[in-house]
């Protein structure tokens, strides 16, 4: 086999439409933006990834691929240390305290290793699965990822709706701010892509509130339907132990009810419920403490965040030493990280419980095949080489102007917030 050399590394900002959801940090943009890589051989094999779009990261992407150039994409390990050399070593502490990462190495490497293992695919004519050791299972489960959120479709139409969506396109343009239209977009979710788990994103209103509107799913739903609700971190300790005890019995997890792994374990202490985190242990170097004190029972991976695929896999291998589960975190995104996520998902020994997924919130698709298919709340693994997976470049160039036009350079909830509520400001703790 012939040594394949990248000869040219293309990155491309894009903007894909999203409509008005709430979290704790605030208020989704119009745009969730992404970045776009594609690396080319000497023998024109194109790789390609996905990672969230960010100037910071669009320039720290820029000086990387300077150094890689004329490197083989099998030899990940020497890429990641001319990166770490480069950039120098990230800690746990510079993720930030928004509920999104902040760190500029894992978004790098993620994004040259993904599309360097869809080469290596191409090359041996073998999935990315296989490349992870081999398939667990044929087919990846999800959960719909339920938000509070303003009526409107985002984008150009903003808070406004298209009169003629239909379905699951017009429900995704619904408002939900309060436990009926929670329970509203749940059904609409669950009947358009079948998902089995139902998952809320919290920490925006009063936890009272909240905690009713995951009664009023296990209502709807019945007790057959796992639920699990995400506060991102904002509830005083208090707070998570008095309505932490309020959902016991109610949901399989409860995810990051406060801020940092000490807290976790006192409050993990006091409820009986499984914790889950992406938000206290966040990198290997966290998870010597994390497991010293307990301070969650599932780790939500994403090989955005944690360096990539195959790191993800190292982490899968040590939940399953210390009796930890396993599943995944999901940020906005579109069809190339989808393939990455499934190929993880299929790959990884276990998982404990289905996978976060924003995917049906975005309308836009930048891949050939159009977008992926969930059947039964499920996502079958692409079975061609590599990720499986080709770019569409009129795409592509419709959402790069998309980004042009938007102004957009970074997230930032809480600014888009304070458009709908002026003075409006984050905090790591509210409630």
């Amino acid at each position: 086999m012939k040594t394949p050399i990248i000869k040219e590394i293309n990155v491309t900002p894009i903007a894909t439409v999203d409509p008005p959801l709430l979290n704790a940090a605030g208020l989704h943009a119009p745009y969730a933006l992404r970045i776009v890589v594609e690396i080319v051989t000497a023998d024109n094999i194109t790789g390609i990834s996905e990672i969230p779009g960010n100037v910071s990261t669009l320039e720290a992407l820029a000086s990387a691929v300077k150094l890689i150039g004329g490197m083989d994409p099998f030899q990940l390990n020497s890429i990641r240390q001319k990166l770490m050399d480069a950039f120098g070593k990230e800690t746990a502490a510079e993720r930030g305290n928004t509920p999104w990462d902040q760190r500029k190495l894992v978004h790098i490497y993620s994004a040259l290793e993904v599309a360097c293992l869809d080469i290596m695919g191409k090359v041996t004519g073998r999935p990315v699965v296989d490349l992870l050791g081999g398939k667990m299972r044929d087919r990846v489960p999800f959960a719909a990822y339920l938000f509070y959120k303003y009526e409107g479709a985002g984008g150009k139409l903003g808070f406004k709706t298209d009169p003629k969506a239909q379905g699951w396109d017009a429900a995704r343009q619904s408002k939900a701010l309060d436990p009926a239209g929670i329970v509203a977009q749940a059904k609409a979710m669950q009947k358009e892509f079948g998902f089995k788990s139902l998952k809320l994103k919290g920490g925006v209103f009063e936890p009272q509130q909240e905690v009713d509107a995951m009664y009023a799913l296990r209502e709807a739903f019945g007790p057959g339907v796992p639920l699990r609700i995400d506060p991102n971190a904002v509830w005083k300790m208090e707070t998570g132990i008095t309505y932490g005890k309020k959902l016991e019995g109610i949901i399989e997890y409860l995810e990051d009810p406060v801020r940092g792994q000490e807290n976790m374990a006192r409050v993990r202490k006091q409820v009986n419920i499984p914790f889950a985190t992406n938000m206290c242990t966040t990198s290997f170097e966290d998870l010597p403490a994390a497991i010293r004190l307990g301070s969650e029972d599932i780790i939500l991976t994403d090989h955005h965040f944690w360096g990539g695929l195959r790191a993800c896999m190292d982490l899968g291998r040590i939940c399953q030493t210390f009796g930890r589960g396993i599943s995944m975190h999901s940020n906005s995104h579109l069809g190339i990280s989808l393939a990455a996520m499934v190929h993880l998902g299929a790959a990884l020994p276990y998982l404990t419980s289905a996978l976060d997924t924003h995917y049906p919130w975005q309308s836009d698709e930048i891949i050939t095949r159009g977008r992926f298919r969930f059947e039964d709340g499920a996502v079958q693994v692409p079975d061609g080489p590599g990720l499986g997976v080709e770019l569409d470049k009129k795409a592509l160039a419709v959402l790069h102007k998309n980004y042009l036009d938007s102004g957009l350079t970074k997230r930032d909830d809480e600014i888009e917030m304070q458009k709908v509520q002026p003075g409006w400001k984050f905090m790591a703790e509210r409630w």
